[in-house]
């Protein structure tokens, strides 16, 4: 049955901590090992013990499993008479952060901060207020006679200094119960001396001292002495100079504890700070696992750039053909058998009928023929359109010189010519002005008054060969001999919606026909195709970008994976003093993400950077967009990419022994 450890209370008759038929074994390959033999203890509240023993002998490991850094293989163990055997691994935090500090040999200080920080530690764990915490760190590096040592870090400290911010931060959190491991082991002789008289002074205070140490001097300043020989308890004995002491400590986080929330955020925030730490510390390590993600992030960025650039240039040319146009061509439509019988359908009458609905803004007639035009001593074969007065207007078209036609061009079927470049370039070489010119198309004459604008995008009319415009009324009249135009464009009002436009004009023709001897083409359905066509070749460039985010997220996991190891100490450090699973979990989820979220800000202004190049270079004709929705997700992206891949090294990190890990360098 698995007990609170907030439930543990001393009382006078009940020990401090009890040991029975206690067995430690470990396994070597397939052989086990038994390192502690059927160990029967009782210590009691305010005794300085020590537990010697040569090397090899059991006696860390003992201290260890009296410490809850490590568990028994078999045997009971209680503290304030309550078993403390199946107790998870955040109960077992909870007890060393609440009652128990470290004195490590090897002093165990976490580099990148100051002795400040480091006794700050366990406060951090318990849940300390923050101001509460820094004062009492200070007191107590001060006590210890490092008043002017407390920004310093331990690589500016001599070890007996070092000892001492060891001896303070296992105080921080009340410390009943002090475990020195080889207290003066790295020590010189002055240093040694004094860290005995501080851990006397601390047994004076009511601490409960227990002292491992192979200095039988060291042994003999204790209260009591136990043996250890070969996993043994062969002499269990006390020293009867020794004064017993009924002093209790002080309590501590009950008159400073924050709330749990509070804790969490300050927990959160001491992650945070050791990620950006070991993040400095380490930084070509860290800007080499991030290369991964801002070449994943600078390319998914990129790609979609182009890709909406691409799309917007594409789409202005394909307004070139007028906006929300609708056209409505003679003829049954494709694959109708019907097809084969068909004549003319379409008259000037369709036209007018469809530019009287309230949802068509202008409706241009059209008739084509090829015809040979002759300037002079020119002639080429030459497209001649007849088209209506509101021709510019439902095209796109422009004028660069001239005049476009009137309703009196219309009704009078003037004969009247606009022609593109092309013509002009082809007829007029020579002829800056070639307004009032006449062309001889076929054999009827033709006076220019207008001249278009240059074309380039190739979607509205032919890039290569001369094109002329003529009233349809003319081209009817003059040219064809014909009553019926070939097809109409009609402009619709962009606040329409264009599929609705189409229903309802497929409706009006079928009620003037009696059939559905047209075909209609929407303008808007080749803006949706190409629409679709570039964002699926976007997405399509996307999802390869996004292979490198992938492997950036390997790398970043691999890169961690490497940092738990090398950190493996430090990881130990903080569980000895309290740390929960969850507080080593998040640091180095915390620091994961932040490489990243570092990698995806660096990725977005790389892909910036490359942006502003191609814009320079591509000048008018072509240009970068940047999608605000591919930039967050990109960012979104980064941040999942840092928890997914940074899950695998926080856990195991999370999931280490604290003795495994203490041993390591």
């Amino acid at each position: 049955m698995s007990h609170k450890t907030s439930d543990l209370k001393t009382a006078a008759d009940v020990p401090l901590m009890q040991v029975k038929g206690l067995i430690r074994e470990f396994k070597a390959g397939e052989q086990t090992i038994r390192v502690l033999h059927d160990i029967d203890l009782t210590i009691n509240q305010g005794e300085m013990v020590a537990i010697i023993g040569q090397s090899g002998s059991g006696k860390s490991t003992l201290m260890n499993i009296l410490g809850c850094l490590d568990q028994a293989t078999a045997g009971e163990y209680k503290i304030y008479g309550q078993s403390v055997n199946r107790l998870d691994a955040d109960e077992l935090a909870k007890l060393r952060r609440e009652h128990f500090g470290f004195i490590f040999q090897r002093y165990h200080l976490l580099g990148d901060i100051s002795a400040r920080d480091n006794v700050s530690v366990p406060a951090v764990y318990a849940g300390m207020d923050g101001q509460a915490r820094s004062e009492r760190a200070e007191k107590l590096l001060a006590d210890l006679g490092l008043a002017d040592k407390v920004n310093n870090r331990p690589n500016q400290l001599s070890g007996g200094q070092q000892q001492r911010v060891s001896i303070a931060r296992a105080l921080m959190n009340g410390g009943d119960i002090i475990l020195a491991d080889e207290p003066t082991g790295a020590l010189d002789s002055k240093s040694g001396e004094d860290v005995m008289q501080i851990l006397h002074d601390l047994n004076a205070q009511g601490h409960t001292i227990i002292m491992v140490t192979h200095d039988p001097n060291l042994a003999a300043q204790a209260e009591r002495v136990i043996e250890l020989k070969d996993g043994y308890v062969i002499a269990d004995y006390k020293n009867d100079n020794y004064q017993q002491v009924q002093a209790r400590p002080e309590s501590i986080l009950d008159n400073h504890r924050k709330s749990a929330f509070s804790s969490f955020i300050d927990r959160l925030f001491e992650a945070f700070k050791m990620s950006l730490l070991a993040m400095r510390a380490h930084k070509m390590r860290t800007l080499l696992t991030m290369l991964g993600i801002i070449i994943g992030i600078a390319s998914v960025v990129s790609v979609v750039g182009l890709g909406k650039g691409s799309q917007a240039q594409i789409l202005t040319n394909i307004s070139s053909l007028g906006t929300n146009t609708i056209t409505v061509s003679d003829g049954y439509p494709y694959g109708d058998p019907r097809r084969q019988y068909n004549d003319d359908n379409l008259t000037p009458q369709d036209a007018q009928a469809v530019a009287d609905q309230p949802y068509v803004i202008s409706v241009s007639p059209q008739l084509d023929s090829n015809m040979n035009v002759r300037y002079r001593n020119v002639q080429e074969a030459a497209s001649v359109s007849g088209v209506g007065e509101d021709y510019l207007s439902v095209s796109g078209e422009s004028l660069i010189q001239g005049q476009g036609f009137d309703e009196q061009s219309i009704l009078r079927r003037t004969q009247d010519i606009i022609i593109d470049d092309n013509a002009k370039n082809t007829f007029f070489p020579d002829i800056a002005n070639p307004i009032g010119e006449v062309l001889l198309i076929g054999s009827v004459p033709g006076r220019v008054i207008g001249v278009l604008a240059p074309n380039n995008s190739g979607f509205s009319r032919s890039v290569d060969s001369p094109t002329l415009y003529m009233p349809y009324t003319t081209m009817m009249s003059r040219i064809k001999g014909s009553a019926y135009i070939e097809s109409f464009v009609a402009l619709i009002d962009d606040n329409i919606s264009s599929s609705a436009a189409e229903s309802a004009i497929s409706q009006l023709m079928i009620s003037r026909h009696g059939t559905d001897d047209f075909r209609i083409r929407n303008s808007d359905s080749i803006r949706q195709t190409i629409e679709s066509t570039t964002t699926a070749m976007t997405l399509l460039i996307s999802s390869i970008a996004i292979i490198s985010l992938v492997v950036g997220g390997i790398g970043v996991m691999n890169i961690m994976l490497v940092s738990v190891t090398e950190r493996t100490n430090e990881i130990g450090v903080r569980m000895a003093v309290g740390a929960r699973q969850s507080d080593i979990m998040q640091q180095f989820l915390i620091e994961a993400v932040l490489v990243c979220i570092l990698g995806g800000l660096l990725g977005i202004g790389l892909a910036f950077a490359i942006g502003e190049l191609i814009n320079r270079v591509g000048g008018d004709s072509f240009k970068v967009i940047y999608s605000p929705t591919s930039i967050i997700a990109a960012f979104v992206c980064s941040t999942l990419i840092g928890v997914v891949f940074g899950f695998l090294p926080a856990r195991n990190a999370a999931k280490l022994d604290p003795v495994e890990a203490l041993s390591r360098d």
